[in-house]
């Protein structure tokens, strides 16, 4: 199965370091770069534990030695601070830990910092046991960092780091920021450098035998009657990622497009928009970072972004017969499925997840206080899950067998305890730790049979509830976990309690629950999710 790209669809988030005093500093028995006086600034939000994280963190390093003094470089961390003083992160308390580890060495030792982090990224599942064997590689004051780290010193500097991050709106790791504009280039070396260099007034020596970037043609192929495609968003990314980037934009409705689309259309290019790229591509360094999303077509390297639009069906909204079959919108029964079709239900709220992502049991533990709420208006709330059914008929989510497993058990739970949401007890008591295989002692708590929801779980009947579930998903074009259907049609993001309320009300106007104030921000945009493959 081909993999999609569906991390370059979203659009990275602008981030700033408002306050940050740190700076990069030439290591002991390093040569020095010369520095002109300028000096260019580049942060990099990350979670110590997060591989992407890692990925840059490995990249920028050779460009710190090479830059020295001219380049300002500032990491910061990114999560949440719950109450004052207790902190959580995307990849749990280790990570916490982690952040706070890493903060503490870059104020204490900005000579050797750097160091350190390059050592414990090479295991970083151990953050933070490696430190120490990593302190004394790198021959770092072990003694001060831990110090720090174990005091309230550390979490100071942790809670005022997750608070530039989300002051920036970075929630994804890494979110980048040179010279005060968004990052969004390639990850390597030779990226770094180019785009670092390029920001310079008077280039350091450095700067000055960086090599020209390849040439890389691409076909840009879309439909103007789109409105979602927005190829020109995606396009922008990648001439980050390949500075020789050299575009030619093709619409279906012209001969031209009409003649592209029937050559590469069956070979794996339906949906739309289509980023079709020359084979040179693969000899560009920032052909690494997508090599697995590249799919051989036609004569094209076809780069797989998760498109939807198909340009020969029904376009539910425009008023026009698209497909010739004399049924025009959502008269058309291939348009059932499209939010503007559905038939809008009052009260009634879906949230889309998956099971194991941690973005989603957020959600659903915002939940808890959402039914509460509204538990005198008469509300009704449904839980979906995303995944993929592969032809064997096996199923595949992107936190791999046990949270497909989990999926169908909460999928039974539904099932067999429908009733006042005794089967939201047994979620919420797995949400405590979702990742454990002991699932039992959740359904004794919920007051379920454990041999009942077993046989469920492991038999056809789950495997049938499973697959039958994550069709609504994948027919409404929903990917990412958490995604919230108010009154069944009309789509929301968000992961605090206050904030689904809010999204809620604005079409269920006049609820009693409305009136309530909720915990977390109100703000619409989610504060983090899970992207399916």
């Amino acid at each position: 199965m081909v993999r999609k790209l569906t991390w370059l669809v979203v659009v990275v988030a602008a981030v700033g370091l408002a306050g940050c005093k740190e700076k990069v500093q030439e290591g002991e028995g390093k040569q020095a770069a010369v520095s002109t006086g300028e000096k260019v600034e580049f942060v990099m939000h990350v979670m110590s534990q997060c591989p992407f994280g890692v990925q840059v963190e490995n990249g920028i390093a050779p460009v710190v030695k090479k830059l020295g003094d001219s380049l300002d470089l500032r990491i910061e961390f990114i999560g949440d601070e719950p109450t004052p003083g207790n902190f959580t992160a995307m990849h749990g308390e280790s990570e916490v830990k982690g952040n706070i580890l890493h903060l503490c060495t870059i104020k204490h030792e900005p000579v050797k910092y750097m160091d350190l982090i390059l050592c414990m990224n090479k295991n970083m599942r151990e953050i933070p046991n490696n430190f120490d064997a990593c302190a004394t590689e790198t021959q770092i004051d072990a003694g001060k960092v831990k110090a720090c780290a174990e005091g309230e010193e550390g979490k100071t500097l942790l809670s005022e780091s997750y608070k530039r991050s989300k002051a920036k709106g970075a929630s994804g790791s890494p979110t980048m920021f040179l010279a005060g504009e968004k990052y969004q280039g390639g990850r390597q070396e030779i990226d770094f450098m180019r785009a670092i260099c390029g920001k310079f007034t008077t280039k350091p020596e450095a700067c000055k035998d960086i090599p020209e970037p390849k040439k890389i043609p691409v076909i840009v192929l879309s439909d103007k009657r789109c409105a979602k495609c927005m190829p020109e968003r995606i396009l922008g990314q990648l001439k980050g990622m390949f500075p020789g980037l050299e575009p030619k934009e093709v619409d279906y409705m012209t001969d031209e497009g009409k003649a592209l689309y029937a050559k590469v259309a069956d070979k794996g290019a339906k949906y739309l928009p289509a980023f079709l790229f020359d084979p040179v591509v693969a000899e560009d360094p920032g052909y690494q970072q997508v090599a697995r999303y590249m799919n051989d077509v036609a004569e094209y390297k076809l780069l797989q972004l998760g498109s939807k639009f198909d340009p020969t069906a029904e376009i539910c909204d425009n008023k026009i017969d698209d497909n010739g079959d004399g049924l025009i919108d959502c008269d058309d029964p291939t348009c059932k499925d499209q939010l503007v079709c559905r038939t809008a239900i009052e009260k009634n709220l879906k949230v889309f997840v998956m099971s194991q992502c941690p973005f989603g049991v957020r959600a659903e533990n915002a939940m808890i206080e959402v039914l509460e709420a509204f538990k005198d208006d008469g509300i009704t709330f449904q839980i979906h899950f995303i995944a993929d059914e592969q032809p064997d008929g096996s199923f595949k989510a992107l936190h791999g067998q046990p949270e497909v497993d989990e999926n169908i058990r909460q999928l039974c739970a539904m099932e067999l305890y429908p009733k006042k949401y005794q089967w939201f007890e047994y979620i919420k008591c797995r949400n405590n730790d979702i990742r454990s295989n002991e699932w039992q002692g959740c359904a004794t708590q919920a007051k379920m049979d454990v041999a009942k929801m077993e046989k469920c779980a492991t038999g056809e009947q789950g495997r049938k509830l499973h697959a039958e579930d994550i069709k609504l998903a994948k027919a409404l074009g929903i990917g990412a976990s958490p995604t919230w259907l108010a009154n069944n049609k009309f789509q929301f993001s968000g992961v605090a309690a206050e904030a689904i309320k809010k999204n809620f009300c604005a079409y269920n106007q006049g609820l009693k629950g409305c009136e309530a104030t909720l915990s977390g921000a109100a703000a619409p945009g989610p504060s983090g999710g899970c992207g399916s493959n």
